[in-house]
């Protein structure tokens, strides 16, 4: 390796050597480094922790024929210097090797360049818990006290992603993203309940007040009621809502909706989009810009699919009403299929709110329930029918019933079977949004503000033997 190849290390270096190396028609190059940090612990002690470091580059090549424009996308980690040649020119093997790409556009141009492109990438260290790591072992000293056994983990990363193309465009986005999971079990092991929080710094995160809510959670459980399956009113928390929702946004193609295929069909072709699906005034929505829920402000597409091209690599993202005052807005689209449904261009947005219109906190539309349950969060959701998105999966970690304004006690585990627009339709509560961790997405997708919700008529589907 000659000395000028082995300077070639930093990001943005990186992503202009492959574009000179390129002898595609256009070139896309997308440097992302990564770095994590964490916590993990179990019985009231911490048991882990660690620091990682690395690199992904994925290589698009675009090759130009008769037919149209091909594509060929090639991805790898840990990349050296002396890989980078070996990548462009498997790219550009791949381009030449497939049929024209149904999405291809071309580049995008005109974007306002990054003015920090060229500087080192962000990283997360150990340091992020400086403050965080004292408050949670005086957490672990109050648990203990209380009788309560506290397992969980904190996760940290931070992602600087360097997109260049052979258009001109160079663009920089650095990527905070912070979980926080805490269970609290009772030494028996017969009661357990979840809290999880969303953070980018974990400077907005208190142990202290997790482990409380979490106490009285457990308080609750002394009391075990059996419920038979049924629909109940039903108060689903933000945590709950954010994983319903985040599966319908995620189901919310246009080019699927305009074919047939899904929830938002209308008989015969078309779309639902200005279609009244909730009489509660809900806007659901993504911005980039969303305080404490900042997400890349451009499209960063490392592959090709039904929502999403390669070829928009780059292309700003915006504000976008997905649900306004209740009325379908938008679909997700790309270029191509914003061209193929005649919607407008509509690409997806690494973030989701609901606002609701609600001030009363989850507290406070217990306190106004003459009886129905009160979910902690859901898992092991998967879809049913995508006709009409309908769902099914599991409570976890804590169903209560109220009655009279009070938590009276646990109940037993359901199955539910519901579909998020339906729910919508059906809500006749939102609540105050906040900030929450999806339980079940928590892995893919963490960026989210959610109301809680409540449904007159929640179907409980079956009995289930889940904690």
């Amino acid at each position: 390796m000659s000395t000028a190849t082995s300077r070639i290390n930093r990001p943005h270096e990186v992503v202009e050597r492959a574009l000179e190396l390129s002898r595609a028609d256009g070139c896309v190059v997308i440097a992302d480094e990564e770095s994590t940090a964490n916590l993990r612990w179990a019985g009231n002690a911490l048991t882990t922790n660690g620091v990682t470091r690395g690199r992904t580059l994925t290589v698009i090549a675009t090759v130009d024929g008769k037919e149209g424009t091909a594509s060929g996308v090639v991805s790898r980690s840990a990349v050296t210097a002396d890989d980078l040649e070996d990548i462009v020119r498997a790219a550009e093997g791949a381009a030449r090797s497939a049929g024209p790409a149904e999405d291809a556009q071309p580049l995008v141009t005109g974007v306002e360049q990054s003015p920090d492109f060229t500087d080192a990438p962000a990283e997360t260290t150990s340091a992020v818990f400086a403050d965080f790591a004292p408050a949670l072992g005086e957490a672990f000293a109050r648990a203990r006290a209380g009788g309560r056994e506290l397992y969980g983990f904190a996760n940290h990363e931070l992602t600087s992603s360097y997109v260049g193309t052979s258009a001109g465009l160079r663009l920089r986005h650095d990527q905070p993203n912070g979980t926080l999971e805490v269970n609290a079990k009772s030494p028996d092991r017969t009661r357990s309940a979840w809290a999880g929080r969303s953070t980018r710094d974990f400077k907005d995160v208190d142990p202290a007040a997790l482990d409380a809510e979490l106490a009285v959670r457990l308080g609750w459980a002394e009391r075990r009621i059996d419920l038979p399956a049924g629909r109940y009113e039903t108060l689903l928390p933000p945590s709950a809502v954010a994983d319903l929702l985040i599966y319908q946004y995620w189901s919310a193609g246009a080019r699927d909706a305009a074919e047939g295929r899904t929830v938002f069909s209308t008989p015969g072709g078309g779309t639902r989009v200005g279609e009244k699906l909730s009489e509660l005034p809900l806007t659901l929505r993504s911005d980039p810009h969303e305080p404490g829920l900042e997400s890349a402000p451009f499209v960063l597409a490392h592959t090709s699919g039904d929502d999403s091209s390669v070829f928009d690599n780059g292309l700003p993202l915006g504000p976008t009403d997905w649900l306004r005052d209740g009325k379908l807005a938008h679909l997700l689209t790309t270029r191509h299929s914003a061209g193929l449904t005649g919607l407008p261009v509509a690409p997806g947005i690494d973030n989701l709110i609901l606002d609701g219109g609600g001030e009363r906190s989850l507290d406070e539309m217990v306190a106004a329930t003459e009886r129905g349950l009160l979910l902690t969060c859901l898992w092991y959701i998967r879809e049913v029918d995508p006709a009409s998105l309908l769902l099914t999966g599991l409570t976890r970690d804590g169903v209560y019933l109220v009655e009279n304004g009070e938590v009276v006690g646990e109940v037993n585990n359901f199955r539910f079977n519901e579909s998020p627009v339906g729910l919508l339709g059906r809500a006749s509560e939102a609540g105050r949004t906040e900030k929450t961790l999806p339980r079940e997405w928590g892995d893919y997708f963490t960026r989210a503000a959610m109301p809680a919700l409540r449904v007159p008529d929640f179907n409980m589907s079956s009995v289930s033997q889940g904690v």
